[in-house]
């Protein structure tokens, strides 16, 4: 692949309903499109980075700034003969993983369109459909959270996560498990709480969930290791796993039991199968977190969750779960067994919806490769 022209276009799209979690609600949801051009065929990505530095320190601006001052400038025109490669041209920029990320992704989608494979032959995925469940945010009563999981189950989600913070946390949780006694239910705090108060959620223990995901510091490990060893439940990191290297770490020394795979998050598609293969070969469960992905993310998360290791559901909620329109043809349903279809055309599967694409663009920039 001799990347010819790169285009990156910032998108804010709006949420079919608000959308809060422990560090804020969000009404719309920004996210980077970028667009790889070789020989007349296009490969898409998505940079997962929002607008705020919630969730992570990469927002859309961070991550548009290094994709056009230093990645973009450092890839166009030059040889790249597979997505792998990416990581170790680009490996002299330090962080930017979902600027990274999303580069990568167009790569692998480019790279399937020219050799004919799907992403999820390409990635070693062997599922047509994968298990999915639905992020559901915080509600103004419990009594109110109750009355949305209903919606959703009664749409056809066997698996709920529920946001949580302190304060909406245990009362909340115990509403839904009492309403729903045999509910696949998992919880999600999004680092908000710390060792000192994490174990005002000890009653959880009592009510069968799946996993408690990331309770502490985004960026610890040590602390986790401590609380793991006070609960039942499995603890899940997700946050705290930015690399192959992390993952290792955080299973050694007994941080968790579960990880959250995010391409975006551990900076691309390679780096997300190598912390899968690493999980399985260790025997620790594995599913594939949301960002909000407009349908070509989601597509490339489908083709991830695949693969062997992800036997838990993931949060690639249907089309209809977050937007009303998506800047893809394609949209994502949800089948009655509460899966999702795995795209089976070459690359990522989906095509543009350019007018969608026009419509909800707040701005763009092109790098070319002027050299003939």
């Amino acid at each position: 692949m001799k990347l010819e022209q790169i285009d990156v276009i910032h998108l804010r799209m709006p949420l079919r309903s608000p959308f809060e979690t422990s560090f804020g609600r969000s009404l719309t949801r920004d996210c980077l499109l970028i667009i790889v051009k070789d020989e007349g065929i296009e490969g898409y990505g998505e940079c997962v980075a929002d607008w705020e530095p919630g969730y992570s320190s990469e927002t859309v601006g961070t991550e548009w700034h290094i994709l056009q001052e230093f990645i973009l400038p450092t890839v166009v025109g030059t040889e790249i003969a597979h997505p792998k490669e990416l990581r170790k041209t680009l490996s002299w920029i330090r962080g930017h993983r979902m600027a990274k990320a999303g580069l990568e992704m167009a790569l692998w989608d480019l790279y399937g369109k020219q050799s004919g494979q799907s992403l999820k032959t390409l990635l070693g995925g062997r599922r047509d459909r994968v298990e999915v469940g639905v992020s559901v945010g915080i509600q103004e009563s419990p009594q109110k959270l109750v009355q949305v999981v209903e919606d959703y189950l009664q749409q056809g989600y066997a698996r709920v996560k529920l946001k949580i913070k302190p304060g909406r946390d245990v009362e909340d949780v115990q509403a839904v498990r009492r309403a729903f006694p045999t509910l696949r239910l998992q919880v999600d705090a999004n680092s908000a709480y710390h060792l000192e108060n994490a174990f005002v959620l000890k009653p959880l223990d009592a009510l069968n969930l799946l996993l408690i995901e990331q309770p502490l510091d985004e960026e610890d490990l040590w602390d986790h290791h401590h609380l793991q060893k006070a609960f039942q439940t499995p603890l899940c990191l997700d946050e705290s796993i930015l690399s192959l290297q992390h993952a290792r770490q955080a299973l050694e020394i007994g941080a968790c039991r579960i990880i959250n795979i995010k391409a975006g998050r551990v900076g691309g598609l390679a780096e997300a199968v190598a912390i899968h293969d690493h999980c399985l070969s260790k025997g620790a469960p594995v599913w594939c977190g949301g960002m909000l992905e407009t349908g070509v993310g989601r597509a490339s998360n489908l083709a991830l969750a695949s693969l062997p290791g992800f036997t838990l559901p993931g949060d690639i909620s249907a089309t209809d779960r977050y937007y009303e329109e998506d800047i893809t043809e394609e949209r994502f349903v949800l089948n009655a067994d509460s899966t999702i279809d795995v795209p089976d055309q070459p690359g990522l599967g989906v095509t543009l919806n350019h007018q969608a694409v026009k419509k909800y663009q707040m701005n763009a920039f092109s790098c070319r490769n002027f050299v003939k």
